[in-house]
């Protein structure tokens, strides 16, 4: 399980919504709002 940067929820990563790869590391979202949100400002949510 991965956990979305943005809302705190838990994901699976093959089933989720979005993924985004930030500085190295694959981050994986339950919503596409979510991936966007965080590819406009990835440090807000880090």
């Amino acid at each position: 399980m991965a956990t979305d940067p943005v809302c705190g929820m838990e994901v699976e990563p093959g089933t989720a919504a979005g993924e985004y790869e930030y500085e190295g590391e694959t981050y994986h979202f339950c919503a596409t709002a979510c991936r966007e949100r965080f590819v406009e400002n990835p440090e807000r949510f880090l």
